[in-house]
């Protein structure tokens, strides 16, 4: 088994130097390969790290620059951005989470009502299907909580396609194990694959991609995978819901007594201006449970335990510990705390999210509200990210100037 990095600043940091030799043209040609678990090198692994921020996207971007160039760099800026569109989307279509949310829901209900597709769904958890890429992936995920992106797709294809597994289920499954989850990122490339993201264009896995992308450590024929001729669009027969404005951010106000809210959101609050708040307290919030009804790995929960201790140790501050169960005990520390706002980084569509927007009016009740800070990063890239990626692309080097990666 692989061993799971230490959720600290310190450690994404020791990744980050040792991968940055890596991320030009070599990331760019070795980037596709799935080489297999221990045997990532050709990508840099630092997902779950960016995930919470313990590394931010402006620092991987900026090495990569310095180090290789805007241009030989490129591939790799690219598919950092790529996380960022992903969020600023979803933040633009909310309801699509909410749907996520609902169907999963639904799913779940009809699992329990369904002996055969319960057991087909356990095989494909446990990888006991008989295929030997997908069932290695499947191993992979639950042992080390990470999947290389190709193999991600190819098992969310096989599963959603090959397998004719409910695609929730699947998006579920990566969520519950996947150290880098993120509502945003897992809920829209599952529906990127089953062609409900770019409609009528869903990811084909196929075998000679499979094979020449492993290494040849797989190899599967054709006729071990579905051929793939249309998506899942018929079941969004009304297509996607337009593009919204962006919520407004109430940013923590000066001289208030102020209670500082860790969450795996964003682990570096030190990054922000907090000399004129009034801090009278600080807690970390683990939420990794809101993830799904079903239970999450252990490896997510420890990691994000980790992360905040990590945060609140950096910045210094001896923090209380909350679980995110009842939205009442957030109240409950809030008062004791004697404040009058709570501050937190920004929090994106997900359950977090949807756990927080539970605690507001009961806080408001208290006369207590809850303030973000936003980074400049998301703030430059999500009102491009109202359509396909492209439009996100072409605005990068203006981005890169403004939070001076250039």
């Amino acid at each position: 088994m692989t061993s799971i990095p230490m959720a600290t600043r310190e450690t994404g940091l020791k990744l980050l130097e040792d991968f940055v030799p890596r991320m030009g043209r070599r990331y760019a040609n070795g980037r596709n390969f799935d080489h297999g678990p221990g045997r990532h090198d050709a990508v840099s692994q630092l997902s779950p790290f960016v995930r919470r921020r313990l590394v931010t996207e402006a620092e991987l971007v900026g090495a990569a620059i310095a180090a290789h160039g805007p241009e030989d760099a490129e591939k790799f800026i690219e598919e950092v951005f790529w996380r960022g569109y992903f969020k600023g989307w979803l933040e633009r279509r909310p309801s699509v989470w909410t749907a996520y949310v609902a169907g999963l829901s639904a799913d779940l209900a009809a699992l329990e009502g369904d002996r055969r597709l319960r057991r087909r769904v356990s095989d494909a958890q446990e990888g006991r299907t008989g295929l030997a890429c997908f069932d290695a992936w499947a191993q992979e995920l639950t042992e080390t909580g990470y999947l290389h992106n190709h193999a991600r797709m190819w098992f969310a294809s096989i599963w959603i396609f090959t397998l004719g597994l409910p695609w929730r289920l699947g998006a579920d499954f990566f969520y519950r194990h996947l150290l880098d989850g993120d509502a945003a990122s897992n809920t829209l490339g599952w529906r990127w694959v089953a062609g409900l993201h770019t409609r009528g264009k869903p990811y084909p896995a196929q075998a000679w991609n499979i094979a020449t992308f492993t290494g040849q450590r797989f190899t599967p024929r054709e006729s071990d995978l579905a051929e793939v001729t249309h998506g899942l669009e018929a079941q969004e027969p009304d297509g996607l819901p337009p593009a919204q404005s962006l919520r407004s951010v109430v940013a923590p106000e000066h001289g208030r007594p102020t209670a500082l809210l860790f969450t795996d959101e964003d682990c570096r609050l030190e990054d922000f201006d907090l000399a004129g708040l009034d801090i009278r307290a600080c807690a970390t919030l683990a939420a990794s449970p809101l993830r799904s009804p079903l239970p999450v790995s252990d490896a997510v929960i420890r990691f994000e335990a980790a992360a905040l201790a990590d945060a609140a140790a950096r910045a210094g501050l001896a923090a209380h510990a909350l679980q995110a169960d009842a939205p009442d005990n957030l109240v409950a520390w809030a008062e004791r705390a004697g404040v009058s706002q709570i501050a937190t980084p920004y929090v994106t569509q997900g359950p977090l999210h949807d756990w927080l927007a539970q605690a507001a009016p009961l806080l408001a009740a208290r006369g207590i509200t809850l303030r973000e800070f936003q980074r400049d990063w998301d703030r430059l890239i999500w009102p491009h990210a109202s359509a396909g990626f492209f439009k996100v692309k072409q605005q990068i080097p203006q981005i890169l100037e403004r939070v001076r990666c250039l």
